[in-house]
């Protein structure tokens, strides 16, 4: 299958640069240059990645992203804001965007991120055939990865997509200590000094949903300077 890639960027010399280089990772790039357009070919469309700046004229960024994800499909979504945009970028993130880059941003760093969301995307849809099914339960915590289902006592709790996988790489590996540096290698697939707050920011919000008190956490814990370790029962 072909691997598409939708554009939503208003600035056209970012659009272009950002068309050229993903290119290299897909086989097609396609531009659309303002919220409106691009919100009717992200939905009207298949598309195995969305590339969406935040600030748009006529729709912004934020309510694409809240629009793409009442789709019955899911569209793995990145986001790209200015250092300036801080309070946006969190909404986006929490909304469910599956990253986001600062502008200005480093092409490589670009390229890097967009091979780590294929990866995972790719290993999420293998056939079931191939997948073993796979349901962990702890405490009171059960997590369904096939349907990418959390629940908390019984009842479901919603997580974005990189909750997500950061809740099943830690119960995946209990008691085991990470570093922010690994995790954002290993659940975002890239390392970069000055991101670490991205993990601490994930784990915060993540706590606030799955622990019966964020403030003393059950599952998540800190290992003070050092990382985190998921706390099975």
């Amino acid at each position: 299958m072909k691997r598409r890639i939708l554009i939503i960027e208003d600035e056209r010399d970012i659009a272009d640069l950002v068309q050229l280089h993903l290119s290299e990772v897909c086989d097609e790039a396609v531009i659309a240059s303002d919220g409106r357009e691009g919100l009717e070919r992200a939905v009207a469309e298949r598309w195995d990645l969305v590339v969406l700046d935040l600030r748009l004229p006529g729709i912004d960024g934020l309510d694409i992203c809240r629009q793409l994800r009442d789709q019955p499909a899911y569209t793995p979504v990145l986001m790209l804001t200015a250092r300036s945009t801080e309070p946006d970028r969190i909404v986006g993130l929490e909304i469910g965007a599956d990253d986001y880059l600062t502008k200005p941003f480093s092409v490589r760093e670009l390229v890097a991120r967009v091979r780590a969301i294929f990866r995972r995307t790719d290993s999420l849809n293998q056939p079931a055939a191939e997948a073993k099914h796979e349901y962990i339960m702890t405490d009171q915590l059960s997590i369904d990865p096939a349907s990418r289902e959390v629940q908390v006592e019984g009842q479901s709790v919603t997580l974005t997509a990189k909750e997500f996988d950061l809740l099943l790489h830690f119960a995946r590996h209990p008691g085991v200590v990470f570093t922010r540096s690994q995790l954002l290698d290993q659940v975002w697939g890239y390392g970069h000094d000055g991101y670490e707050h991205t993990v601490n920011s994930h784990i915060n919000r993540l706590r606030a949903k799955i622990e019966p008190n964020p403030a003393t956490p059950h599952y998540v814990n800190t290992v003070w300077g050092v990382g985190y370790r998921f706390i099975s029962a």
